[in-house]
């Protein structure tokens, strides 16, 4: 049994429809037409201890929906959900002390208040032992580098240190799970990095399950190994993030710099398909030839300067996804 188990979830919304003109707003006071909106359905997976899962879609697809379900936050409309034993919005106090939640866009810490102040109020909320408490402040601290504002007013914050201290606040309390909806939004890249870092530091030397919710498929090929694709309410693919790569990323872009003028230039296995003065891009296929084959036949020919290889973006091969779905042929561009 796994850590998390979530199966045939569905959550609906009625809608109330918006009628047109006067007569349409007074009719709506008598008899209300309601449309049903489906952000999750019949969704089923499970997440074992120690994982951690990149849980992405597009925009409305009902990623933080289902978040908000495991966290206890939403009562699902149907299925069942459980959370280390627990079902979440039947015991949410209790849920509670076992995850940690990161919102990309909202905060758990006191506005107004030092930074320091807000720990210590989340130490009296979660009853954390004093020397844990300490324990634990060293160690966010020395990753995270709170020192240098945690007696700043919350308010006072730069993005990047409230989702540092963010991040620390939701796990002052050493939970199992911790969900992260976008806790890179807006980042730099220096504080996405020391994000990152941190993320993978407390998987590993705490055993912390972690489900990441982003956009930025960037932290999905740092973070995750597994990554769950929902759209439009459904689960599109549940698996390794290499198996996406090995279907949809076949096709790669040999870049070589000649040190001579290149005419009439033509390598068997590979497609020109730009050149720049003595630059040359090249597309072939992994299963055709490999990167070295194709480096030979042209040292055969030419002086070659330099080599680069570029393998298909990993948010360009989920893009395709989205538009074709997993049968879909990966017939994408790659320049």
């Amino acid at each position: 049994m796994g850590l998390i188990e979530v199966n045939h979830l569905s959550k609906h919304y009625q809608i109330a429809k918006r009628q047109e003109g006067l007569g349409g707003a007074l009719r709506s006071l008598f008899h209300r037409e309601y449309m049903t909106k489906m952000a999750v359905q019949d969704i089923s997976f499970a997440v074992n201890r120690g994982e951690v899962v990149g849980y992405i879609g597009p925009n409305g697809a009902g990623k933080s929906t289902t978040i908000k379900m495991l966290t206890g936050i939403l009562v699902p409309t149907s299925g069942e959900i459980r959370v280390n034993g627990i079902i979440p919005f039947k015991e949410r106090q209790k849920n509670a002390r076992q995850i940690g939640v990161v919102f990309g866009q909202r905060t758990q810490l006191w506005w107004d208040l030092p930074t320091i102040e807000s720990f210590e109020l989340l130490k009296q909320v979660f009853e954390v032992p004093d020397q844990r408490y300490r324990q634990n402040m060293a160690t966010f601290s020395d990753i995270l580098g709170l020192g240098e504002f945690l007696y700043t007013p919350v308010r006072q914050l730069s993005l990047g240190q409230r989702m540092r201290a963010d991040i620390a606040a939701s796990l002052l309390h050493d939970p199992v799970i911790l969900f992260l909806d976008e806790p890179t939004i807006g980042l730099d890249v220096v504080a996405k990095e020391r994000m990152r870092t941190f993320i993978k530091e407390i998987n590993r030397e705490r055993g912390v399950t972690v489900i990441l919710t982003t956009h930025d498929m960037s932290d999905i090929e740092k973070l995750c190994q597994r990554m769950i694709l929902i759209d439009k309410g459904r689960v599109m693919y549940d698996g390794e993030l290499a198996k996406i790569k090995e279907r949809f990323g076949k096709e790669r872009v040999l870049i070589v710099d000649l040190e001579g003028e290149a005419t009439d230039f033509s390598i068997a296995g590979a497609a020109v398909i730009k050149q720049e003065g003595n630059r040359m891009w090249l597309r072939f296929s992994r299963d055709e030839v490999t990167a070295s084959q194709l480096i030979n036949q042209i040292s055969e020919k030419y002086e070659i300067k330099d080599v680069t290889i570029k393998d298909p973006e990993i948010d360009v091969m989920i893009r395709h996804i989205y538009e074709k779905g997993m049968d879909g042929q990966a017939d994408y561009q790659q320049e």
